[in-house]
């Protein structure tokens, strides 16, 4: 029976009925590939025919909750410098001062409110939504700069560099206050993803990190908190350099692993005493493991969430982009949902 409270407790380190299934993002594609039916042009055309098959897509694979959120970045005018797809639309002080950034929250509401409404009206009975805003600080920030000018500002403006966490965790603050004071019926977890790291540390300094990003953080994090909601943070790379910091902050459960930096187990037994772990399934298994290997890998991965007793709930480590093999996952579902029902 589908039940949104056994991610609920898994976020607050609690003992859940089950162990839940969870996914911090499934692109389009991959839910095309696994049902035959075409829905990314639904977004927009037909919301209703869209989050009925999206969310139908988590009830039907056994998911207790549903996984969006309405990202912030795309919706910033002159945004896209993340990942290195534009030049960042700030560069300088004047930039800056001359960015709209009082229109943001209008901009986003203008963008999200029918999503957000449709999606509470498509809800299947006993599942609540995982998400919120999407985009962390460092993401936020990274969209409009890029990160290599954003080292330059770094190194010759001190100053800019603090007024851009500052100012984008403002608008952050104003969204997220009035997505959960509107919608905040649909969450029952909230979360953000903001990548601080690759596979062998930090992309910024933990100094850095510490000093401009991490009291953003505890400022969101405590609002959230304020609505008694969860938060579940995701972050990939290599970040021990900042997790007793992060943690520190408020956060009630990680998300994202990679085997390559530290298997599923690293996480549960360093931190699980003190935060919920979501994840285990590492993506790159699921898109280059035998099907045989995939039941074995799949099965120690359920193992360790088992031994941890509470505060787990597992997946791929990242998420499901629409390269993952369909089959592979089909038969990595199917082996957490029959272990689960022992």
């Amino acid at each position: 029976m589908l039940n949104y409270m056994n991610i609920v407790n898994a976020a607050l380190n609690k003992p859940s009925e089950r162990i839940p299934l969870y996914e911090h993002s499934i692109n389009d594609g991959f839910i095309e590939k696994v049902t035959g039916k075409k829905i990314s042009h639904l977004f927009d055309e037909n919301p209703i025919e869209y989050f009925k098959h999206y969310c139908g897509f988590f009830k039907d694979m056994g998911y207790d909750t549903v996984s969006f959120e309405g990202w912030l970045g795309p919706v910033m005018p002159g945004s896209g410098a993340l990942g290195g797809s534009r030049d960042g639309v700030i560069k300088t002080r004047e930039d800056f001062d001359a960015y709209p950034w009082d229109k943001l929250p209008e901009l986003y509401f203008d963008r999200y409110t029918t999503p957000f409404n449709v999606l509470r009206e498509t809800m299947p009975d006993g599942m609540k939504a995982v998400g919120g805003v999407g985009f962390g600080v460092f993401e936020c920030v990274q969209d409009l700069v890029g990160f290599h000018e954003l080292c330059y500002i770094r190194a010759g403006d001190e100053e800019l560099f603090a007024d851009l966490f500052k100012t984008v965790s403002d608008v952050m603050e104003i969204i997220w206050r009035e997505v959960l004071t509107r919608f905040g019926d649909i969450f029952c977890v909230c979360r953000f993803g903001d990548d601080l790291g690759f596979r062998s540390s930090t992309l910024l300094s933990p100094g850095d990190i510490k000093e401009h990003i991490i009291p953003q953080y505890k400022r969101l994090i405590k609002l959230i908190h304020g609505f008694d909601k969860p938060f579940l943070f995701h972050c990939c790379g290599k970040i021990d350099g900042v997790m007793e910091d992060i943690i520190e902050a408020g956060i009630d459960a990680k998300h994202s692993n990679e085997d390559a930096i530290a298997p599923f187990s690293f996480w549960t037994e360093t931190y699980g005493e003190r935060i919920g772990n979501f994840g285990g399934l590492d993506t790159d298994a699921l898109c280059n493991l035998s099907p045989l290997d995939i039941v074995e890998y799949t099965t120690e991965v359920f193992n360790v969430c088992a031994a941890k007793g509470h505060g787990v709930a597992i997946g791929s480590g990242n998420s499901l982009p629409d390269y993952v093999c369909p089959d592979r996952y089909r038969k990595a579902n199917d082996v957490i949902r029959n272990l689960r029902e022992k």
